[in-house]
């Protein structure tokens, strides 16, 4: 794992999509998009029912593996306010241990303004963490530094004839954008006007891989 630094904090950019706060033993996600799949089911679009499990375990692997204290879900947790409803058992007993074990925190995001009781946790719209504010949504406007979600970016790049494309954090001096965590997510080019517009000039994208953080600058 390679550390690198953001608003005079250290942090760690995982390959899995998260983001690790050794100072806090605190574990950042976004976008879980939870129960997503039996929300396109209700619509006649059937899918495998499993990206609750797939991405709860996945979590719950890097939290054990990092030794986690805290939990930081960044907005669109649950595809919609009603997802939590939805959660198979599999899910549920698994999300209940995790909540049990260490501090954990849902802010809202739009897909899910409203998350539904009895799934551990705490529930806040936005929080200030030692100096950082933590929200779904980067705000153009915001000056202090910022960890958010929301845009899903992707880097895609042609490397020898092939487009190949990762998920990525963009940052900038003040602003951190993670990808989304979840296993049913789809991603937005970490160069699109509308994370542009977010974020500002001078943007990276960074994909860690192995021992090694890659940075790409984002025109």
């Amino acid at each position: 794992m390679v550390p690198f630094s953001f608003a005079a904090q250290a942090f760690v950019a995982l390959p899995e999509g998260a983001l690790w706060w050794p100072a806090r033993r605190a574990l950042l996600v976004a976008d879980l998009h939870l129960e997503k799949a039996s929300w396109f089911a209700r619509f006649g679009q059937m899918l495998p029912p499993y990206d609750s499990v797939a991405t709860l375990e996945r979590l719950a692997a890097v939290a054990a593996r990092l030794g986690a204290a805290e939990i930081w879900c960044l907005g669109d947790s649950f595809h919609d306010s009603a997802g939590s409803g939805r959660l198979p058992d599999a899910a549920r007993t698994l999300l209940a241990r995790l909540t049990a074990n260490m501090r954990w925190t849902w802010i809202t995001g739009n897909h899910d303004p409203g998350i539904g009781a009895g799934i551990g946790g705490t529930i806040c719209g936005e929080a200030e963490v030692d100096g950082l504010l933590l929200r779904h949504e980067a705000d153009a406007h915001e000056r202090r530094p910022e960890l958010s979600g929301h845009f899903h970016p992707k880097l895609r790049i042609s490397l020898r004839g092939r487009l190949v494309s990762r998920r990525c954090f963009v940052a900038t001096r003040s602003k951190l954008v993670l990808p989304a965590f979840g296993a049913l997510t789809g991603g937005l080019d970490a160069g699109h006007p509308e994370i542009v517009r977010a974020v500002g000039t001078g943007a990276e994208a960074l994909v860690p891989v192995a021992d090694r953080l890659l940075r790409f600058p984002i025109a």
